[in-house]
């Protein structure tokens, strides 16, 4: 039997997944979430930096990155400075400080871009999944496993659903690029 709450949830992480990504760019002040997406090549393996150390906001213009293994620092010093954020740590013995600068108008764009890019990549996927659910309904239906007025109905919830999550994305989105276009 067909379970859309199986395609709900799928659509919810993929949402879930873009609003991560969303919290990762910079938007003028310090935040935390701004290094999820920086991984470090450390211990033969590539890991996020909350994992090798403690990442603190003192102000709202800067991150403070306190390295617990000495030998890591310079590794994610690295790490951060080849990363497209636009950073540029300092380093003080095993703390990294971070300064956020101001965003350019230029940066600004640039961020209002790559919102417009995960924003579109998220709702490709959301697509897939629709497009996955309907192609369970149509081997459901081939199989006589359900009816074709089983079928249609269950197409139109699924089609809600992916409306609803278009929707949401498009608002997320709009939100977003006014708060990094609001100086």
């Amino acid at each position: 039997m067909f379970n859309q709450n199986k395609y709900k949830e799928k659509m919810g992480k993929t949402f879930d997944k873009f609003l991560k990504d969303l919290s990762s760019l910079s938007t003028g002040r310090a935040n935390s979430s701004m290094l999820d997406l920086v991984n470090v090549d450390v211990y033969g393996q590539k890991m996020p930096i909350n994992q090798l150390a403690s990442i603190t906001t003192p102000d709202p213009r800067t991150l403070n990155i306190q390295v617990w293994d000495l030998n890591n620092v310079t590794l994610i010093d690295t790490a951060i400075k080849k990363s497209d954020l636009g950073l540029n740590p300092q380093l003080d013995g095993q703390l990294i400080r971070i300064p956020i600068p101001d965003l350019s108008e230029e940066r600004r764009l640039e961020i209002k871009k790559a919102i417009k890019n995960m924003g579109e990549n998220c709702k490709i996927s959301i697509r897939n999944v629709r497009r996955e659910a309907n192609d369970e309904l149509k081997r459901l239906l081939k199989s006589k496993e359900i009816s074709e007025d089983y079928e249609v109905k269950e197409e139109k919830k699924i089609q809600v659903l992916t409306d609803e999550n278009i929707q949401k994305i498009d608002n997320k989105i709009v939100s977003k690029e006014k708060e990094i276009m609001t100086i």
